[in-house]
């Protein structure tokens, strides 16, 4: 891990980004300041154009005119009939036409009717206004950004003094002087909350040294903590991982000419797989603690559309397997990638179980071979939704060897795999039920195992309360037709 100073850090990110701030305020300072001057300088040359012909009303002589209209800003030249000039303008930049400039013939009385007048800006004058302009412009940024740098460079060890406090105290207590504590004033701001999270660390590390017995509890439960943790990680990712393999293979193994609908489909699904294994790696120690209650991100959702999600996926896996949906359309406010954890674990169990119960159900017509004899049944996973009075309740179905019912509430519990022909993975942690479960009910709902329809397989019932808007949905009898896939 790199080591950078936090104070050379912070100090050199700010003064950068005050800098940039600063180039770009002197940048817009100057380009404003040139379109003022420009439009003074329309401004200026139309005052003297109407002071020049009211003057040449007026009867005015030459010389008075080039006096009056003559100045610092706008310098004139004045071309009479008979030949003679007037004014600071010389010919020769009166017709280089690189300075802003009007040209009017007057008319009057006397000696200015029909003399020419010609009306230019000072440009140099201007030019060293705007080149004074930048010059300060950029004093003033260089100097703030330095005072900036400065300031920081000198402040920044002053704010930071807490970290410095906190690495003492842990030197000291390291050293054995224990029972000192940082107690912040304040445990509403970050390091707040981060000095009084360490005193608690310390009251902990203090309290076990003082009881030896209760120390050697808390090693064996952050053992057997740390056990449910791998545990959980193994079987939480196990899923996703393998649906991200399998959809990133599709995807390579797609043709050229695919179908781009297709191929975005299975991109979308791709990025999803990834999205859920990186929030179950994020989520993993708050599962740990379901019993303590879960925080939720609820949100209207469709159930009907969370489990064809669901299951597409699960048709890219199991290709063998005919998945079917039915139900009516729900929809309440349930956290979705909990629920979709949920159903993804159940999916999982249940291709499992099928795929368990296969070879047994194919070896029960001996002598034939035959797969489609009367023994042998198809693997089938369904998923049925419906509601009830004030709940959503999502049945998830399958063709396995089922649940004997004396262990329908047994598998809920942590660390518990079953000895029948169900469970015959070597590598299951037990732990995808109880989590399935926890979540269910921090939902305010529920997750059993439920008699089958129809006598075999197994069928597990998620119930999730409906909220006041959903009471009124479709009614559970009106049922759409199923979605059926291999």
């Amino acid at each position: 891990m790199k080591t950078v100073s936090l104070r050379r850090r912070v100090t050199l990110t700010t003064a950068v980004v005050s800098g940039l701030v600063l180039v770009l305020v002197a940048i817009t300072v100057h380009t404003l300041f040139g379109v003022v001057v420009t439009r003074s300088e329309n401004t200026a040359l139309t005052d003297r154009v109407q002071l020049a012909k009211q003057l040449s009303q007026d009867g005015i002589s030459p010389d008075e005119l080039v006096a009056r209209v003559d100045n610092r800003s706008a310098r004139a030249r004045l071309v009479l009939t008979d030949g003679r000039s007037f004014g600071s303008l010389s010919r020769l930049h009166a017709e280089e036409g690189v300075a802003k400039s009007r040209s009017l013939k007057l008319t009057g009385p006397g000696e200015l009717n029909g003399a020419r007048l010609t009306l230019q800006i000072d440009t140099p004058l201007l030019s060293r206004v705007q080149q004074r302009l930048g010059f300060l412009l950029i004093m003033a940024t260089a100097s703030a950004i330095a005072v900036i740098a400065a300031g920081l460079w000198f402040g920044v060890p002053r704010t930071l003094a807490p970290l410095d406090d906190m690495t003492r105290l842990a030197r000291e207590i390291t050293r054995g002087r224990l029972g000192r504590r940082l107690n912040p004033s304040s445990t509403d701001t970050e390091l707040g909350r981060t000095a009084a999270a360490f005193d608690e660390m310390l009251d902990a590390l203090e309290g076990a040294l003082r009881d030896t017995t209760a120390a050697e509890a808390r090693a064996r439960a952050s053992e057997a903590r740390i056990r449910t943790f791998v545990g959980d990680a193994a079987h939480e990712l196990r899923t996703p991982i393998a649906g991200i393999r399998a959809l990133a293979e599709a995807v390579v193994q797609q043709p050229a000419d695919a179908d781009p609908e297709d191929r975005q489909r299975m991109h979308l699904l791709l990025v999803r797989e990834a999205h859920r294994a990186g929030r179950l790696v994020d989520d993993l120690l708050d599962l740990a603690r379901i019993d303590a209650g879960l925080e939720l991100r609820r949100d209207p959702t469709d159930l009907n559309d969370l489990a064809a999600t669901q299951l597409d996926r699960m048709r890219m896996l199991h290709p063998d397997i005919d998945f079917r949906l039915d139900g009516v359309p729900v929809t309440t406010e349930v956290d979705p990638e909990r629920i979709t954890q949920i159903l993804a674990n159940l999916l999982t169990n249940a291709c499992q179980a099928v795929h368990t119960d296969v070879p047994a159900q194919v070896a029960a017509d001996p002598g034939t071979g035959d797969s489609t004899g009367p023994e042998h049944r198809a693997a089938v996973v369904a998923v049925h939704i419906r509601t009830t009075a004030d709940s959503a309740e999502i049945a998830v179905s399958d063709t396995g060897p089922g649940v004997r019912p004396e262990d329908r509430e047994r598998i809920f519990d942590r660390l518990v795999r079953l000895d029948g022909s169900r469970d015959h993975r070597t590598d299951g942690s037990g732990l995808g039920l109880p989590i399935a479960r926890g979540l269910a009910r921090a939902h305010g709902g529920d997750l059993t195992c439920a008699d089958p329809i129809d006598g075999s397989g197994a069928r597990f019932v998620l119930r999730l309360p409906l909220t006041t808007e959903n009471t009124d949905q479709v009614p559970p009898e009106m049922t759409p037709a199923p979605r059926t896939g291999a």
